[in-house]
């Protein structure tokens, strides 16, 4: 499956939640390694956003069915200092902009999130600067692994 989207900026609240030490500890039988504080958003439009929803379907956040498509890799949420952070479900994939380099990547799916159309794609690198990419700038993504 293969998504194509265009950068776009978020909230930039994806750090308070990426350096948590038992998220990062999970990263890295997601992606090898920790991964780098933050995320970069992609807003995905027309065909691709039904590809989209196939990947909120496998994670549990819409109703449907799915005959085949990426294996999850689930996120456990956990409780600190009586503070809740939830779970999410991860896709790996590799990320590529049109001429320019490409980098390992998951799309990461919150269990909590208001994204219906912007994918949050985490790596080990900071991929604004390894793509390297701004907003506007249209990237595709390869998901990997088939259920």
């Amino acid at each position: 499956m293969q998504l194509t989207g265009t950068v776009t900026s978020g909230l930039g609240r994806a750090h308070v939640f990426m350096a948590q030490s038992h998220y990062q500890d999970q990263f890295k039988s997601v992606l090898g390694n920790t991964a780098w504080p933050g995320t970069l958003n992609v807003d995905v439009k027309g065909s691709d956003l039904e590809k989209y929803r196939t990947l909120r379907i496998i994670s549990g956040l819409e109703d449907g069915d799915v005959v085949d498509g990426p294996s999850p890799k689930r996120i456990a949420g956990f409780e600190r200092d009586g503070k809740s952070f939830g779970g999410a479900t991860a896709f790996i994939a590799e990320i590529t902009i049109e001429g320019g380099n490409s980098s390992t990547c998951a799309i990461l799916i919150p269990d909590l999130t208001r994204h219906t159309e912007t994918a949050e794609v985490i790596s080990t690198s900071f991929l604004r600067e390894v793509l390297p990419c701004e907003d506007g700038t249209i990237v595709k993504i390869q998901l990997n692994s088939q259920i």
